[in-house]
C-alpha cells in the first residue's frame, strides 16, 4: 500500500507569544504515515494542535521544521503546492471560511471550475456532490441563508466535487445534527470503500472513530497515541487525561469492570455491549431477568413552576413578499418554566435558532406574541428585555471584538453607564464562576482557544446578570473536556443563581446529561415538549424528525427489546451503571 501522507519531525510554531514571552509551539515533533486508502482519525483537545496538523498537511502552513510528503510531493517545493492542493482536500470547521459564491451551486462548482474541469462534468460533479450531502434542493439558495450546518454540508459539497485523492476534515460534523452527521459519516466511508479517497477525520465525537483503521491522538502539540481503535479506547485513564472520553458503550463497560465485574475486552459498539450484559446476566443466572430496581431520575413538577416565558401562534417569515419568502416558525406555542434547564433539538433548518432569537427581541414576530417575565418582546423597551434574556451565538468569537477580555466582557454595562467600581466587581464575580484567569482580563480575546473564547462569550452575557441564559450550540467544536466544563458552570447558574437556561444542541448526549425537558422542533413546528425521559422513549417518532436518541438509551432499547416489559428510559451512563448492578444484585446478595 503506498503512503498517502508521511511526516517526519515537523515543527510548527505562531508569531503569538504567551504570559511568558515565549514563541508557542503548535505541533512539535510530529511523525507519522497514512495509507493510500485508510480511514484514520484524530482526536485531541482543543489547543492540541488538530488543526495546524491539518493545515500542515494541505500547505495552508508549512513546517518551520521537518517535512510533510503528500502522494510523494514536498510540501516545501513552491512549483507544485497547487498539486498538493488539488491531491488533498481540506474541510475547515467553520464552513463561513470556505464559502465563496454568492449561489450554493456556483460555491460548489468553484473548486471544479479552477481545475480546468469541462462545464458539462461540472455540472454532473455539483449534482452529485449536492445529493450525497443531502443538500440538492438547495441548488440556486444564497449561503448566507443557511443554517450552520447546512453551509458545513455546502462546504464538504465543494471539497467532494473536485475528488481529490485525500480529504482531511477539520471538526466538519461538529455543526451536523445527529441525522446529517451519519449521512456525511456514510459519505465518507462510502468514498474511502468504494473510491478508495484516504479520509482523516478530525472530530470530537468519539463514535466516529470506532470504525476507523487507525486512531491518533494529538496532546500539547505532539502525537501522544496512535493505534486502532480497539487499542486506543482500551486506555480509557489515559485517555481521559488527555482530557477527552471513550464512547458511551466504553464508558459503560469501563465502569463495571472497575466495580469488580470481569469484563475482558472494552466493547465500541451497541452490539457488543449487549452481548456483555447478556454474558453478565447469563453468568449470574438473570438472563430471564429484565425488571430492575432501580427508579431512575426523581421527577420535575413544571407544572406548579412559574412561568418566564409564554409563546402564543408564534409565526415567523424570513424576507415576506420576496420570490425567497421562507416560512421559519409556524404557529409555536410554549412555556418555560423559572428556573428550568430546557433543551432545544432538531435537524438542521427546522428553526431552533429562529425561535430562540425572538426571546431577546433580535427577530420580530410574523404573527403571534412573546411574553418574557411581564415584558412583551414586541414592545418598545427592548433593553430591558435584553437585560432578562441573555443570548450565546453559535460562534461565540462572533461576539467578541474589543481589544481585551475585560473591555469585551464589559460591553454591555458601558452602555447601561453603569460605575467602573460596580462593573469590576461584577467581571471578578463571573470570571470567579466560569473559571476565567484574571490574568486574561487584559489580553485580546482573539489570543484565546475555543474555549476561552467560549467563556468570555457567556461572560459577556452573565455580567448582565440576566434571568434567562440562551445558548445556541454552546459545546460545538468543544473537546469533551471543555464541554462538561461548559455544563457544570451551566449547571451551576442554574442551581445557585436560579438562572434559567436554555440550550440548543445536536449532542443527545447532553441533552439527556443536563436537561430537565426538551422541545422537538421540525420543519419550523414545535412537534414534541416533555420531560427529557419521555422525550427519548419516543424512538419511532425521533427517527421520523431525522433524531437520535443517546447511544446509552439505543442500547437499553436494543438490550430490552425482546422483553415484553413497558421498561423505563435509560438516559446516561451512571444511570446504565445503576440499573445493571441493581438488576445482578436483586435477590442474589449482590454475589458477582
Amino acid at each position: 500500500m503506498n503512503e498517502m501522507i508521511k511526516t517526519d519531525d515537523v515543527y510548527y510554531e505562531y508569531i503569538t507569544q504567551d504570559e511568558n514571552d515565549i514563541v508557542v509551539q503548535a505541533v512539535k515533533g510530529v511523525s507519522m504515515s497514512i495509507k493510500l486508502g485508510q480511514f484514520v482519525v484524530v482526536l485531541g483537545r482543543n489547543g492540541s494542535g488538530k488543526s495546524t496538523l491539518a493545515r500542515l498537511l494541505n500547505g495552508l502552513l508549512i513546517p518551520r521544521k521537518g517535512t510533510v510528503i503528500i502522494d510523494g510531493i514536498d510540501t516545501h517545493n513552491d512549483e507544485l503546492i497547487w498539486e498538493v492542493r488539488k491531491t488533498l482536500g481540506l474541510v475547515l470547521q467553520n464552513p463561513d471560511n470556505q464559502i465563496v459564491a454568492t449561489t450554493v451551486e456556483e460555491d460548489v462548482a468553484f473548486g471544479p471550475e479552477n481545475l480546468g474541469v469541462p462545464p458539462v462534468q461540472i455540472r454532473s460533479k455539483v449534482d452529485e456532490s449536492l445529493k450525497v450531502v443531502g443538500m440538492e434542493e438547495y441548488v440556486d439558495y444564497s449561503p448566507h441563508m443557511l443554517s450552520g450546518g447546512q453551509k458545513q454540508r455546502i462546504a464538504i459539497a465543494g471539497i467532494l466535487a473536485m475528488e481529490p485523492k485525500c480529504i482531511v476534515l477539520d471538526e466538519a460534523t461538529s455543526m451536523l445534527d445527529p441525522h446529517g452527521r451519519k449521512e456525511v459519516m456514510a459519505v465518507l466511508k462510502n468514498l474511502n470503500k468504494a473510491k478508495g479517497i484516504t479520509i482523516v477525520l478530525i472530530t470530537h465525537h468519539m463514535e466516529e472513530a470506532v470504525d476507523a483503521d487507525r486512531v491518533m491522538v494529538m496532546e500539547s502539540g505532539r502525537l501522544a497515541l496512535k493505534g486502532t481503535p480497539e487499542q486506543i479506547f482500551e486506555n480509557v485513564e489515559e485517555i481521559r487525561r488527555a482530557g477527552l472520553d471513550v464512547p458511551q458503550v466504553t464508558a459503560l463497560a469501563y465502569n463495571l469492570r472497575k466495580s469488580g465485574i470481569m469484563i475482558d475486552k472494552l466493547p465500541l459498539n451497541l452490539n457488543e455491549m449487549v452481548k456483555i450484559i447478556e454474558d453478565i446476566l447469563n453468568r449470574r443466572g438473570k438472563a430471564g431477568n429484565l425488571i430492575s430496581p432501580y427508579n431512575g431520575v426523581k421527577k420535575i413538577d413544571h407544572d406548579a413552576a412559574e412561568t418566564i416565558i409564554n409563546v402564543r401562534n408564534l409565526s415567523h417569515v424570513y424576507m415576506q413578499g420576496s420570490a425567497f419568502e421562507q416560512k421559519a416558525l409556524n404557529d409555536i406555542n410554549l412555556t418555560v418554566k423559572k428556573g428550568e434547564i430546557l433543551g432545544i433539538i432538531g435537524q438542521t433548518g427546522s428553526g431552533k435558532s429562529t425561535l430562540v432569537q425572538h426571546f431577546n427581541g433580535i427577530l420580530k414576530a410574523t404573527s403571534g406574541t412573546i411574553d418574557v417575565d411581564g415584558l412583551k418582546a414586541e414592545g418598545k423597551d427592548i433593553k430591558e428585555l435584553r437585560k432578562k434574556v441573555g443570548l450565546i451565538f453559535q460562534y461565540p468569537e462572533h461576539q467578541l471584538f474589543e481589544e481585551t477580555v475585560y473591555k469585551d466582557i464589559i460591553f454591555g454595562l458601558t452602555r447601561q453607564g453603569m460605575k467602573e467600581d460596580e462593573m469590576k466587581e461584577r467581571v471578578l464575580h463571573v470570571i470567579d464562576i466560569l473559571g476565567i484567569s484574571p490574568d486574561l482580563l487584559e489580553k485580546s480575546p482573539f489570543e484565546l482557544s475555543g474555549g476561552q473564547k467560549r467563556r468570555v462569550a457567556i461572560a459577556g452575557v452573565l455580567v448582565m446578570e440576566p434571568k434567562v441564559l440562551v445558548l445556541d450550540e454552546p459545546t460545538a467544536g468543544l473537546d469533551p473536556q471543555g464541554s462538561l466544563e461548559v455544563f457544570n458552570i451551566l449547571t451551576k447558574l442554574n442551581k445557585q443563581n436560579g438562572t434559567t437556561v436554555i440550550i440548543i444542541s445536536h449532542n443527545m448526549e447532553e441533552i439527556a446529561e443536563f436537561c430537565e425537558r426538551v422541545v422537538v422542533m421540525h420543519k419550523g413546528n414545535l412537534v414534541l415538549c416533555d420531560t427529557t425521559s419521555n422525550i427519548f422513549s419516543r424512538y419511532e417518532e425521533l427517527r421520523n424528525y431525522n433524531l437520535d436518541i443517546p447511544k446509552i438509551t439505543e442500547l437499553f432499547r436494543v438490550f430490552q427489546s425482546s422483553s415484553a416489559q413497558s421498561l423505563q428510559t435509560i438516559l446516561t451512563v451512571d444511570e446504565a451503571q445503576k440499573y445493571i448492578t441493581a438488576m445482578i444484585n436483586s435477590d442474589s446478595g449482590g454475589a458477582k
